[in-house]
């Protein structure tokens, strides 16, 4: 219960303050507020769209139905949202000390390994961004998967107990399709801190086995990844990169994610990807290094079991992430550290315990061990401050990135919300200039100068948008509209009802396009 309670503490005042926080302006509006299956909160028809739809890019009902809930109890006010977040996060924390707990029984070791996880700063994007309730959600059935196999390996064979470890993998799965990896995980488990391949006697478990108990679960991800690999179709086309710029940035990538462990400064929400500007140099540097603690970690795996299911939980867990397979624009995320980077920790914890100048002098160990959390907890805190609203986490993202089109055409966005037109405008064509067919940009430059009135200016872009984007609502919406107020009232009618078949209840393209069809009535009697 101390333990518990000691996490719970941890997390809120790192990331507490988010329960103030408003949405912001990238993925929120898609999740939750400018979603009518989402906002209305939950219903029939909700719960059939979460089945049969892709949401952002991903099919994960769990995850849609949870933010129907949230929407049910506390509307469109971001504070609740804010605060489930926190309250999955605590929970996934506390049964992850509990886990490891049942598999090693040691207590401190395990409270310090969920401690490390829980308020490190590369969680806050996972824990403060309502969008990333996947995250968190996904988290807890995760370590429930743990808590629940434990169970099952330290007792005598029950179906009750076998058939719970599946049904929260499959929660978690239907939450977020990163688990896929996760009988991969249970299988190093296996190897250490379980001991099930190295037990004597009746403790020693058949590699048969092993694999024949975890076969559904691999089933359930072949399933998860097909299913996938649908939702992300739009997304997997955002950038074009050769196979080799992807595996060398995937390599940078893992090392990035080493580095931002132990060194959590400058972290942005969105890092562009370098494409063929990635200097083959630094990936053959990381390759390297991954090569080496590979070895490693495979010829300590006697002496020292915990390196290898640490250091090979980690590669595992990325690699549906890792960018092999390029979705979206970013190079990589912190989002995507929230349950590898646990394998890490579980390495750099059990070894400090068998280090002499710690094994001799335990107010070394604590004093180590409490100003690594102060510092935590303080960082994770500063990092949270940037999530306050869109303008302080865009500001905060172009200072310490380079070349980001997202960023600026976030910003952007942030700004004429605020009624500022022209840096609104200036920042979209800064983000042309980067990426002359970044869509976002395209199209807000568009949108921005038939606001203002200029037309001629304006439907170029929109057009060019709509090219980008065919399927796009808002684009029709602005060009069918542009249109028929430029007097082109035939092709502002046709980009008007591709609009409304894509959006059929809003009543402004109706509006529209019976005043377009008005005035073709009027032109032809005249």
């Amino acid at each position: 219960m101390r333990v518990a309670l000691i996490l719970a503490l941890l997390i809120f005042l790192s990331f507490g303050q988010a329960i103030q926080f408003d949405f912001i302006n990238f993925d929120d509006s898609g999740y939750v507020y400018n979603n009518p299956h989402i906002s209305g909160g939950v219903t029939w028809d909700g719960i059939v769209w979460s089945l049969t739809h892709s949401h952002g890019a991903n099919w994960h009902p769990l995850t849609s139905l949870s933010h129907m809930i949230d929407c049910q109890f506390f509307g469109l006010n971001p504070a609740g949202h804010h605060l489930i977040n926190l309250l999955l996060h605590v929970v996934t924390a506390i049964v992850l000390f509990l886990s490891f707990r049942s598999m090693t029984g040691r207590v401190w070791r395990s409270a310090l390994v969920a401690a490390l996880f829980a308020i490190h700063p590369l969680r806050v994007e996972s824990v403060v961004w309502i969008a990333e309730r996947k995250d968190v959600l996904s988290g807890m059935f995760f370590v429930l998967t743990l808590w629940a196999y434990a169970r099952y390996v330290r007792c005598a064979f029950s179906w009750c107990r076998y058939l719970s470890v599946l049904l929260f993998y499959l929660l978690g799965l239907l939450s977020k399709p990163m688990l896929v990896t996760l009988p991969a995980v249970l299988f190093l488990l296996d190897f250490w801190p379980l001991n099930r391949m190295s037990g004597s006697g009746n403790a020693r478990v058949s590699l048969r086995h092993l694999i024949l108990e975890k076969l559904p679960m691999v089933i359930f991800a072949l399933i998860i990844c097909l299913t996938t690999i649908w939702a992300q179709s739009d997304a997997l086309s955002k950038i074009d990169v050769s196979l080799f710029y992807r595996i060398a940035n995937a390599a940078v990538s893992y090392v990035v994610y080493l580095k931002q462990m132990v060194w959590p400064f400058g972290l942005a929400l969105v890092y562009p990807h370098p494409g063929s500007d990635l200097p083959v140099w630094q990936a053959g540097l990381a390759a390297s290094l991954l090569f080496a603690i590979s070895v490693s970690v495979c010829l300590f795996r006697k002496k020292m079991p915990w390196l290898l299911t640490g250091w090979f939980w980690y590669l595992g867990m990325l690699l549906p992430v890792i960018g092999l397979v390029q979705v979206g624009v970013q190079a990589h995320a912190d989002r995507y550290t929230y349950l590898p980077q646990i394998g890490i920790t579980i390495m750099l914890v059990w070894c400090l315990e068998v280090v002499p100048i710690f094994q001799k002098n335990r107010r070394l160990w604590c004093a180590l061990l409490l100003s690594v959390l102060l510092a935590f907890t303080l960082t994770a805190r500063r990092q949270t401050a940037v999530w306050r609203n869109s303008m302080t986490l865009w500001t905060h993202t172009l200072e310490h990135t380079q070349k980001n089109p997202t960023a600026l055409v976030g910003l952007g966005t942030a700004i004429l919300e605020e009624g500022n037109v022209v840096e609104a405008e200036r920042l979209f064509l800064e983000a042309l200039q980067i990426d002359p067919y970044d869509k976002e940009a395209v199209y807000n430059v568009g949108f921005v100068r038939v606001r203002q009135g200029r037309l001629e200016e304006g439907i170029p872009f929109l057009k060019q948008a709509v090219r980008l984007s065919p399927d796009r609502f808002n684009t029709h919406k602005a060009l069918g509209a542009a249109l028929i107020l430029h007097n082109q009232l035939h092709e502002g009618l046709l980009h008007s009802r591709r609009a409304l078949e894509l959006k059929p209840d809003d009543a402004s393209i109706v509006r529209n396009i019976q005043i377009a069809e008005a005035r073709l009535k009027m032109n032809s009697q005249e």
